[in-house]
């Protein structure tokens, strides 16, 4: 569960949102849309502990990271995963070691979903060894689908996962999102992509950007 209450972020001096309020519960799809500039991927980063607010809370699981930046870091390795429109890989790395960046320091045998199953599962079987750098567009965002099936987070953040993808890859993304969604993650959802606002179970709209 996650719950955001009463958030304010400025950026350059404007007004992204006030008094923002909302949850995602356990198994539901939540899509963030509106202008570009109107604070959707900064909310991601603010939920995602990678930024922080100026005033109000994100609470993931019942917990606050506040100002703490080892309870932010505890939160965003036990409970987060993210899924970014430039996929988030490390070029020079293999598949396989930046799927396991998502579990540092997990033994092999504690995983829900080992790597090779998780390839398999991303129609990757076999491609550990490649670098991310010789790999497609779409290739690439499903070794970071990859590494969110190893992970099993319990909240998935993604910021227009679909939009640098054919129709065929965006449709694998969002049928993976789907079954996360399924197996009881909550997921929300940066879009410009009506397809993607369709898809979703709940919309969240921001409007043009205050200047105050």
């Amino acid at each position: 569960m996650l719950e955001v209450h009463r958030a304010a972020k400025h950026r350059g001096g404007r007004l992204l949102w006030r008094d923002l309020s909302f949850g995602v519960a356990c198994g539901e799809v939540l899509a963030l849309t509106g202008p570009s500039g109107s604070g959707k991927s900064t909310l991601l980063d603010c939920i995602g502990l990678i930024d922080s607010l100026d005033s109000g809370t994100v609470r993931i699981d019942g917990t606050n990271a506040g100002r703490s930046p080892g309870r932010a870091r505890r939160l965003r390795r036990d409970h987060l995963g993210y899924l970014f429109q430039d996929f988030g890989l490390v070029p020079d790395m293999t598949v396989d070691a930046n799927i396991r960046i998502g579990r540092p320091g997990r033994a092999r045998t504690v995983l829900r979903t080992s790597v090779a199953e998780a390839l398999e599962r991303v129609g990757l079987a076999g491609r550990g060894s490649d670098r991310a750098h010789d790999l497609s567009g779409g290739e690439q965002q499903r070794v970071a689908l990859a590494r969110l099936l190893v992970k099993q987070p319990d909240v998935i953040l993604a910021d227009e996962p679909t939009s640098a993808l054919d129709d065929d890859n965006a449709r694998m993304v969002l049928e993976a999102l789907a079954d996360f969604a399924s197996a009881g993650a909550a997921v929300i959802v940066a879009t410009h992509a009506p397809a993607v606002e369709d898809w979703a179970a709940t919309v969240l709209r921001f409007g043009p950007i205050d200047p105050r």
